[in-house]
């Protein structure tokens, strides 16, 4: 299956912009010699390390490689089975493209801002920001996924909102007072970091989206913290080995000392017995011989002290730092399972009423509608029977002047006509009646769509204190020592 088109277009982008190579690489293809790889992780890690790697054979630039990428991003799958040697030996296009994911993935991490993404247009980040997202979200599934995800578009993932079917009209218009209670707990879990009065952010670009998410901040936070470590550990190793210097050169120390104790002793003897001077002056040059090593030795003793001293600082402070990091991993990490907690609720709650209010706004028009056309069926009858009674008076205004018993004979056409009348006064009272019924519904209808502007509303500010907790973190980030 061939590789995702846009995907692959904007990891060539991302590896085009690093600048490594003097010209731009028009296709995947031309990384298969793996050098433009290894010319990244030197400028990663600003050193000479893979300048030697370069002049190797494919095999050892590739070793190199995966190791960067099994000691690096953290992916111990990255050496065995996520990249395969014997596939990038192949130039593989798909091994190639997981190795730019792995390297914009560690990249990301260690030293892009979210304003040094803006040298891409917005489609490119838009890809970008969806590669990056998918390794979060997959970090421990990359193996079984990232191909697929490589190779075709991500399945979309649909929510289905809850909703009561047989809900009376009162209960839906008390739901904006149990959704205002849910926000104030929302906005004080959000205020608890300390950004009440802080305002969210505008979001540069879908790749600055991406990494000002909690998701990304806590993962970025929680890699500083592993750098911290390992310096930490590599301080104390190498304290271990000067540690280990100075018992060695303390011992020699003693053993010198010995010695110029022994030469003195017997310097002294020799001297009592009256030896020849030219023995005295190889006993001197001896002495002084020692001496000058001696104080050579407790020199260089004096100097790994004092190294050590300052390497016992060091480690303190970083002790130290560790610490100030857990806590407030731990911290931001509570408060951000809170706010999610909470933002899950109130989302669920949403979803509840809106559905409701949907169903409860098609009853209302479904019941509209039938009343208006009920309506416009009373004045069209009105309107007929209107026409019979004025025909009927016409006709017996004609017969006005006819004799008794012509009179008689259209006795039952006034009987006729007075019920007519009587059917007209009684439809004209029940237009009245629909009409008042068309009011009610219609003022129904309008306090829902209230409703739902009401929960749109408050939906909106939970999302704001989510952004206030958000802006919160990438200032910790901000102020926290880097690894």
């Amino acid at each position: 299956m061939p590789l995702h088109g846009a995907r692959a277009a904007a990891l060539l982008a991302w590896v085009n912009s690093t600048r490594v190579c003097t010209d731009p690489l028009g296709d995947l293809s031309q990384l298969q010699d793996c050098d433009v790889f290894i010319r990244i992780i030197n400028k990663l890690h600003r050193s000479e390390e893979g300048e030697y790697v370069l002049e190797q054979p494919l095999p050892e630039r590739i070793s190199f490689i995966r190791g960067f990428l099994q000691k690096h991003c953290k992916h111990k799958s990255a050496a065995e089975s996520l990249v395969s040697a014997q596939k990038l030996l192949e130039g593989e296009e798909l091994a190639l493209a997981k190795v730019a994911v792995l390297l914009l993935y560690h990249t990301s991490m260690s030293c892009k801002s979210p304003g040094d993404w803006n040298e891409f247009d917005y489609e490119t980040q838009v890809e970008l920001a969806s590669i990056l997202k998918f390794v979060l979200d997959n970090e421990e599934s990359l193996n079984e996924n990232l191909e697929t995800f490589l190779q075709r578009k991500a399945p979309l993932t649909s929510s289905s909102a809850s909703g009561s079917s047989s809900e009376e009209h009162s209960p839906l218009l008390s739901l904006p007072h149990k959704r205002e209670v849910r926000f104030l707990e929302l906005q004080k879990i959000a205020c608890s970091s300390g950004t009440a009065n802080a305002l969210p952010g505008a979001p540069s670009s879908p790749m600055g989206d991406v990494m000002q998410t909690p998701q990304f901040q806590l993962r970025r936070l929680k890699k500083q913290l592993a750098v911290e470590r390992e310096n930490r550990d590599e301080l104390e190793l190498e304290l271990a080995e000067h540690r280990k210097l100075v018992t060695e050169k303390e011992a020699q120390i003693t053993m010198m000392q010995q010695r110029i104790d022994r030469l003195a002793l017997l310097n002294e003897k020799q001297a009592a017995d009256q030896l020849e001077p030219k023995e005295m002056e190889e006993l001197r040059e001896k002495n002084e011989s020692l001496m000058v090593r001696l104080h050579e030795a407790l020199k260089q003793c004096q100097d790994l002290k004092t190294e050590k001293g300052q390497m016992d600082r060091k480690i303190n402070q970083l002790s130290e730092e560790n610490g100030d990091l857990s806590f407030k991993l731990r911290e931001i990490a509570s408060h951000m399972v809170q706010l999610q907690e909470a933002l899950n609720e109130l989302s669920e709650e949403h979803n509840a009423a809106l559905a409701q209010s949907q169903e409860k706004q098609g009853q209302l028009e479904s019941e509209l509608r039938a009343a208006l056309q009920e309506k416009k069926c009373s004045e069209e009858k009105i309107e007929i029977l209107q026409g019979k009674i004025s025909l009927l008076e016409d006709q017996l205004a004609k017969l006005g002047d006819c004799s008794a018993q012509e009179k008689g004979e259209v006795m039952g056409d006034i009987l006729k006509l007075e019920e007519l009348k009587q059917e007209v006064s009684s439809l004209t009272a029940k237009g009245a009646e629909l009409q008042a019924t068309v009011l009610r519904l219609e003022e129904e209808k309008q306090q829902l769509g209230g409703l739902v502007a009401g929960l749109q509303s408050s939906l909106s500010e939970s999302h704001q204190a989510r952004e206030r907790l958000e802006q919160d973190l990438r200032a910790r980030e901000a102020g926290e020592p880097q690894g």
